[in-house]
């Protein structure tokens, strides 16, 4: 972004520096403590987690693997070696897309769905110490608007946007 009257760039105020800082420390810890937790745990990173997840809300505990990715927020390269490690401990399992040919569906299987319950206390236990233990009402209200308007900037719509997931 440049500025009209000098052309150059609109370098952020001492207290937009300040935030921005903070929030880039406070999720880099947030996702290590979430992802050591895991793995401490449930011998898996935060990323699978999450996946498995999302498997363990969808109908029939399917999903293509397309929809998986965006869902995700990850390239389909990562989502391709994240499901084989899965697969290699019996969690999800692939399947061709009865509606495509081309497409695949990654399938939470019951000893996912088994290691997702076991692990889901911990996690959860573990995100409130981490963050809503630690904040009001008032600040968690805060936060979730805030977020939501991030994140619906960030989303532009259409084919053309240049998104992990669509690559």
């Amino acid at each position: 972004m440049t500025t009209a009257s000098t052309g150059g760039p609109r370098w952020l105020t001492d207290e937009e520096q300040s935030v921005w800082s903070a929030y880039l420390h406070a999720t880099t810890l947030m996702e290590d403590h979430l992802d050591r937790q895991l793995q401490r745990d449930a011998g898996m990173p935060h990323i699978y987690y999450g996946l498995l997840v999302q498997l363990s809300r969808a109908p029939r505990h399917r999903k293509r693997m397309t929809e998986l990715a965006k869902d995700a927020k990850i390239t389909r390269s990562r989502l391709s070696h994240a499901v084989a490690r899965l697969e290699k401990n019996g969690w999800v399992r692939r399947e061709d897309c009865p509606s495509d040919k081309r497409g695949q569906n990654a399938v939470l299987t019951d000893e996912g769905h088994a290691m997702l319950v076991r692990s889901a206390p911990g996690h959860v236990a573990a995100v409130r110490q981490a963050m809503f233990a630690r904040l009001t009402p008032e600040q968690v209200r805060n936060l979730g608007e805030i977020m939501r308007v991030v994140a619906a900037g960030l989303q532009p719509e259409g084919t053309d946007a240049d998104l992990p997931w669509l690559r």
